[in-house]
């Protein structure tokens, strides 16, 4: 008898213990996850409607007046905060891998997915993404699908940019004209399965002390290139380049 009581109060233990931990996972997941959109639905809502998304940092563009703007990216994908309200400490807190959780409003600018007029709160969590190579897919309608992901290009052939005021060709141009100065946005162009495409460096992101600055500005045409950068859109893809290799 003795051995029967204990093995119903035993087995009741058990049950009321799994019946605890279960509810308190549950509690803890709902908690996590509550209001928090995947990237499908992030997608799927209307522009101008509000949005949360959790997500990581990968890079940052630029601070100023309490505003940052920042490339972001999960391993569904992507997320470019534009003018998010940050302080100038918080921002030095959001170095590369930071988990974030982003309420604002999803907005659209000359083609660029966006969330502006964002805040944001900083989570625990780690996620750096690799590059991911879409060079096969540079002429494809898929391409945006990958809008503001960290991608990478191989093997293509740098093209002339434009012309110096002495009518030579040339590699790079600051700024799309060609009216601006060092310190200024850097395009180039560079082809690939007989297409030309045109590639920025986002002085804001890149400055003129940066690497893949100079590397660009010693770029000779008919160079072959491999490059990594942020898949951001402008009136078509036109991405922001961080690191280019001459082969």
């Amino acid at each position: 008898m003795k051995k029967i009581t204990a093995l119903l109060l035993t087995l009741t233990f058990v049950f009321a213990c799994v019946g605890c931990g279960s509810k308190s996972e549950e509690t803890a997941e709902d908690t996590k996850s509550e209001g928090v959109m995947t990237y499908e639905e992030y997608m799927a809502a209307e522009l101008e409607s509000e949005v949360v998304v959790e997500t990581y940092v990968q890079a940052k563009q630029s601070w100023w007046d309490n505003m940052a703007t920042v490339y972001t990216q999960d391993k569904d994908g992507a997320y470019f905060l534009y003018n998010m309200a940050c302080s100038e400490e918080d921002y030095d807190k959001l170095t590369t891998g930071t988990k974030i959780k982003v309420t604002g409003y999803k907005s659209e600018w000359a083609g660029e997915v966006e969330i502006i007029d964002a805040t944001f709160e900083i989570e625990e969590g780690n996620y750096v993404a690799e590059a991911e190579d879409v060079t096969s897919l540079l002429a494809s309608d898929d391409l945006i699908n990958h809008q503001n992901e960290f991608v990478s290009f191989k093997g293509l052939t740098v093209e002339a940019a434009g012309q110096d005021d002495a009518g030579n060709d040339v590699a790079y141009l600051y700024s799309w004209d060609g009216s601006g100065q060092d310190g200024d946005d850097l395009y180039f162009k560079a082809s690939v399965d007989g297409a030309t495409y045109t590639f920025t460096i986002e002085s804001y992101l890149c400055d003129n002390t940066t690497d893949v600055y100079n590397a660009v500005k010693n770029l000779n045409i008919g160079d072959t290139i491999d490059m990594e950068g942020f898949l951001y859109w402008y009136e078509g893809v036109n991405p922001h380049i961080t690191s280019v290799t001459v082969k």
